[in-house]
């Protein structure tokens, strides 16, 4: 994509503030293309845990992934370009829910899907991604496991270590975005319509769409098997950001939405002018409390630990 003329004064910004992006694949495809490292929940844990050489780390994402940068790079400037850029599954597991739970269920470990504001992983024992649930859970060894907030999430792990009880909090925690795409009645016309295509499901899809679907993945899964699959024609269970970069990647192979207008509005409130808007004011910061961040580091850290 040729950079216009407020991308490239913003990439001229990033390199005179010595500044880092971290771009989720669900943002629009004119920050995708200037983002320093592109990737799901746990690459983005991952890059940001690595960050040295940087002053100044511009996560284009929600508010729980910029947490989880400020939190895992305690003596870094982190800024999330708009202040509206919040996550509804990640607020419908506040703090006092989880230590009620926690209450009833003494003892068992904490599972908490990333998708959690700082305050929740605090009280973790780990997190986990859409990649890694099912890993993290296993390597517990535990019989039950207390786990949130995403229940799409949970029948995926569930599918995946039937011998761990899985103790679901809040009931019913969904992402709306893959919960509109459906139990895939759209998407079986469209493999009716190519029958050789694979259907893909992101975990946090609803369970009769994961039942039906060639491949359950989470969107780094889903961009290394368009790398990989001889497929030519993908049906895409998920937020329809990602189909752009999978397009820009793979401009010979057909990517389809398995429901059109599967659209984060969260994840939209970033563009171009409150991104440039970020670096010339270095803000808005995203601070945590250290004694949460602490706390919810280590239930970060022991994540990437554990993944393979």
């Amino acid at each position: 994509m040729k950079l216009n003329e407020q991308q490239k004064k913003i990439v001229e910004l990033k390199e005179e503030k010595n500044a880092l992006f971290l771009v989720h694949n669900y943002q629009i495809p004119e920050i995708q293309v200037l983002a320093d490292y592109m990737g799901d929940s746990l690459g983005l844990c991952r890059e940001a845990q690595k960050v040295e050489d940087k002053d100044l780390i511009v996560f284009c994402g929600v508010d729980f992934m910029a947490e989880t940068a400020a939190i895992l790079n305690p003596d870094k400037k982190v800024i999330l370009p708009s202040h509206q850029a919040c996550c509804p599954m990640a607020a419908m597991l506040p703090t006092s829910q989880l230590k009620k739970a926690k209450k009833n269920h003494p003892g068992i470990p904490v599972v908490l899907y990333v998708n959690t504001l700082a305050e929740a992983k605090a009280e973790a024992t780990v997190t986990c991604t859409s990649a890694n649930a099912a890993e993290i859970v296993r390597k517990l060894d535990s019989e039950e496991v207390l786990f949130g907030p995403d229940s799409n999430l949970a029948y995926y792990v569930r599918n995946q270590v039937p011998d761990v009880n899985l103790i679901v909090v809040p009931e019913g925690g969904h992402c709306n975005v893959h919960r509109f795409i459906g139990k895939g009645e759209e998407a079986l016309e469209l493999k009716k319509k190519y029958p050789e295509s694979e259907l893909w499901a992101h975990p946090e899809c609803e369970p009769e769409l994961q039942d039906l679907a060639d491949y359950i993945l989470s969107t780094g899964g889903m961009v290394r098997r368009a790398r990989e699959s001889d497929a030519e024609t993908f049906i895409v269970g998920t937020e329809v950001g990602l189909i752009e970069r999978l397009k820009r990647e793979h401009p010979d192979k057909r990517f389809l939405p398995a429901k059109e207008h599967a659209v984060c509005a969260a994840m939209k409130r970033i563009g171009l002018d409150n991104l440039y808007l970020s670096l010339v004011n270095a803000a808005p910061e995203v601070r945590v409390d250290e004694d949460i961040a602490s706390r919810a580091r280590d239930a970060i850290e022991l994540m990437l630990e554990l993944s393979s």
